[in-house]
């Protein structure tokens, strides 16, 4: 298992494009990708469960992979946190 915390950095927080965005990345690799916030956890390559996070500007949350390529896909979705996807 690989994890990495990550903040939202956008203004907008996670809305419908970033959603798509972590979903269409994470559906990249084989491995299970899972987006943690406290007690809340939903798979990353559902954009609908993404959305229901409700994650806004500065919320930290947990990206978790298992699997055999769970080092790149945590990387992808931590990458996609770094660049604010591409939005600002």
């Amino acid at each position: 298992m690989t994890e990495k915390i990550v903040t939202v950095r956008n203004r907008a927080g996670i809305h419908a494009r970033p959603a798509a965005l972590i979903a269409q990345t994470a559906n990249k690799f084989a491995s299970e990708v899972l987006l943690e916030r406290d007690d809340t956890t939903v798979n990353a390559k559902s954009i609908m469960g993404v959305i229901t996070m409700a994650a806004g500007y500065n919320t930290t949350l947990t990206v978790r992979a298992s699997g055999s390529d769970e080092a790149a896909a945590v990387q992808a979705i931590y990458s996609l946190f770094e660049n604010k996807f591409e939005e600002e």
